[in-house]
């Protein structure tokens, strides 16, 4: 069988082409020249950018995530016991590593009762802009004998300090204090601006945005209010800034006691309602499922795209024999099949040897061995290893057994 010409892939039409193609697929499995199975740039590159492109999109959707949720809610905001970058808890540890006695509380009646127990050297209360207060509360603030800082223009403002008031927006940035307040000189730049604030009689005004403060303080009947138009110099985010941290220290440590007025936690339901699962999930793991969700989505939409329509392909498919032995040679060789390549070999010689000797086909092995070497001159011995031996250990025992029963058998054809 010459597999050279195109033709029909069909079965052998004898035992004698079955063998032939045997021999000559373990033959090419012997002789081929290597072709490397390992994966090139290339391949990796087309197999895996389609979950590398998933991978990316999860990773952007997750810092996206990140920076629209920010780093705490509103009600955290100047907290001293919260590290996000909007909290207070680092200007906290400064003061009481300078032995201020930091007291967080939320309410106005514990703020009562702590200044009340502050004693003769007193203590001062921070007011933060986002702590909820109604006109009672903001009275009984302004009667403590404690010092007061509010960080923030809020309500009730004209309650708390009175003659100090809203001018208008100033951009927050680094500024120098230009003025004789000594915790503001001590401290120099700080980032500071927010609002404009208008500066009454006796009072000195610090930080100013075109000529307007933004930072106002006076003192008056044995107590000291001060007012910033912004508090994001006292945050952990810009505390090591500038002078931020000494103009935090220098307004908030200036009394053995601060009192840090906070908001209070969300409260529970009232009546003894309960609290649903899906209320008591944090933030953080509803963000993710939502990108997980959307990376599944992506996933499902990229995977399960149109294919196109069935094309379909008549039978029997033509090939080149010549393509099919060699197909069959390289997955002997990928699996290093020399023993299934070497039965191939064999039995391909017996099917064709044994007719020509004139025997029957089911001949045994003694009887085919001592015919062949009868005929060839060749030794039994030799014979029976050829055909009956183990499988060769190495390729070039297969090439080696390959031309050793190309030549018997071209002997006993001549014979």
């Amino acid at each position: 069988m010459t597999p050279a010409a195109p033709g029909r892939l069909e079965p052998p039409s004898s035992e004698a082409e079955s063998g032939t193609a045997s021999e000559a697929a373990a033959r090419t499995a012997a002789t081929t020249s290597t072709s490397s199975t390992s994966p090139t740039a290339g391949g990796l590159w087309r197999g895996g950018r389609g979950v590398l492109l998933v991978a990316l999109l999860v990773v952007g959707v997750a810092v996206t995530g990140v920076l629209l949720g920010g780093s705490g809610g509103p009600g955290r905001s100047l907290d001293p016991d919260d590290a996000s970058l909007s909290g207070g808890k680092g200007l906290a540890t400064l003061l009481r590593a300078r032995g201020v006695r930091v007291e967080r509380v939320t309410s106005v009646a514990e703020a009562g009762t702590l200044a009340g127990r502050a004693g003769p050297a007193g203590s001062t209360v921070l007011l933060g802009g986002t702590f909820p207060l109604d006109d009672d509360e903001a009275k009984r603030l302004a009667a403590l004998p404690s010092d007061l800082l509010v960080v923030g223009v809020r309500p009730h403002l004209d309650l708390l300090a009175p003659g100090i008031a809203p001018r208008r927006e100033a951009r927050a940035r680094s500024r120098e204090p230009r003025c004789g307040l000594p915790a503001a000189e001590r401290a120099g730049s700080a980032y500071a601006g927010g609002v404009a604030l208008t500066a009454p009689p006796g009072s000195i005004g610090c930080y100013p945005a075109g000529g307007v403060p933004t930072l106002v303080s006076f003192s008056g009947a044995g107590r000291t209010v001060t007012v910033t138009g912004d508090g994001q110099f006292m945050t952990n985010l810009r505390l090591a800034e500038d002078g931020n941290a000494a103009l935090a220290e220098n307004l908030a440590g200036g009394r053995p006691t601060l009192i840090w007025l906070t908001p209070p936690e969300s409260a529970a339901p009232a009546g003894g309602g309960k609290t649903s699962l899906y209320a008591l999930v944090p933030e953080g793991i509803k963000w993710a499922l939502a990108q997980v969700l959307v990376a599944v989505l992506l996933l499902a939409l990229w995977r399960g795209r149109r294919l196109g329509p069935v094309v379909a392909e008549r039978l029997p498919v033509v090939v080149r024999a010549a393509e099919t032995v060699e197909g069959r040679a390289r997955l002997y060789r990928a699996r290093r099949a020399r023993d299934r390549a070497a039965a191939a070999l064999r039995a391909g010689f017996t099917d064709r040897v044994t007719p020509r000797l004139g025997l029957p086909s089911g001949t045994g092995p003694d009887a085919l061995v001592n015919a062949i070497a009868e005929r060839t001159g060749q030794a039994a011995s030799h014979v029976g290893a050829a055909l009956y031996g183990p499988p060769p250990v190495d390729e070039a025992g297969l090439v080696a057994l390959a031309e050793y029963m190309d030549i018997v058998e071209r002997q006993v054809g001549k014979s």
